[in-house]
């Protein structure tokens, strides 16, 4: 009875002793995860403290780099400034030169443009007298074919060659062969010239003789140049005695054989050369007049 009482308090008291034990250990393991928790919360915050030490090293060299970038920068800045500020010196004082440059050259502009002003004001003239003439042609001719207009065209042709109106006469209707008197079926032909002629009596004439290349010489004529100038001077001579054509006007002249119209290898090219033109033209003081405005 004694030993199981004696039995059963000792294992009251072990129980009791291991209960005390285990909770006592359960304490400490929990004092030891909680320390463990705090120590992991310690290096996490030191590892924390670590990166961002690390973090604002590298920050601070960043910015280190940075300010000596801006710096270089400030520099070069400045250096273009001063090149800038140079330049523009340079600039001024050359626009200075520039606007005396200038006068001079609007001074040279002006010149040449007062020379153009005048060079298109004499274009301006001549053009409106060509103009002018050439209207004068057109009624010339248009009362030359008018008044001709019964005329073999064989015989009588009218024409406007370089602004000026040729009547080109044949031989064969106003001379014999090798002679310088006016035929009779001449007259009717030379009266109607020299009503126009007249009308526009503002114009100087020429009289021009022509002949082939087939030599010629009599008592009377030399060569064909004596033939072609003395058949002129016979036409000149009508046209002043008989029709009243102010002979101040006239002039007679002869080209030989050497200004053909045509061949005079054929019958027809000689027939054609040998002729007495009528040139019907401004007087040659205004054209020379003309020609030398400026």
């Amino acid at each position: 009875m004694n030993t199981s009482r004696l039995f059963i308090a000792l294992f009251t008291v072990t129980m009791l002793a291991s209960c005390v034990g285990k909770k006592k250990f359960n304490d400490l393991e929990a004092s030891y995860d909680q320390a463990q928790m705090e120590l992991e919360k310690t290096k996490k915050a030191l590892d924390d403290c670590d990166e961002k030490a690390e973090m604002t090293s590298k920050d601070l060299a960043e910015a280190k780099n940075e300010l000596s970038n801006s710096k270089d920068k400030v520099k070069n800045l400045q250096e273009d400034l001063d090149y800038l500020k140079k330049t523009n010196t340079n600039l001024l004082d050359r626009l200075a030169d520039l606007s005396i440059v200038n006068k001079e050259g609007a001074e040279s502009i002006k010149r040449s443009l007062d020379a153009i002003n005048k060079q298109s004001e004499r274009i301006e003239n001549l053009t409106s007298k060509i103009q002018a003439r050439d209207s004068m042609n057109m009624a010339l001719v248009m009362n030359l074919k008018r008044s001709l207009s019964d005329v073999n065209d064989e015989d009588v042709n009218v024409e406007v060659r370089k602004g000026v109106v040729y009547v080109s006469l044949s031989d064969k209707m106003l001379f014999n062969t090798a002679s310088t008197v006016i035929r009779p079926n001449a007259e009717n032909v030379l009266s109607k010239v020299a009503k126009v002629l007249k009308d526009h009596d503002h114009l100087d004439i020429l009289v021009e003789g022509h002949t082939d290349d087939v030599s010629i010489r009599t008592d009377c004529i030399k060569d064909n140049w004596d033939l072609s100038v003395k058949r002129a001077t016979s036409v000149v001579r009508r046209l002043t005695d008989k029709y009243e054509v102010d002979a101040a006007r006239l002039t007679a002249g002869g080209r030989g054989e050497f200004a053909p119209k045509a061949s005079n290898e054929s019958a027809s090219g000689r027939q054609a050369n040998r002729r007495t033109e009528i040139i019907i033209m401004p007087k040659l003081d205004e054209f020379f007049d003309l020609a030398a405005e400026k």
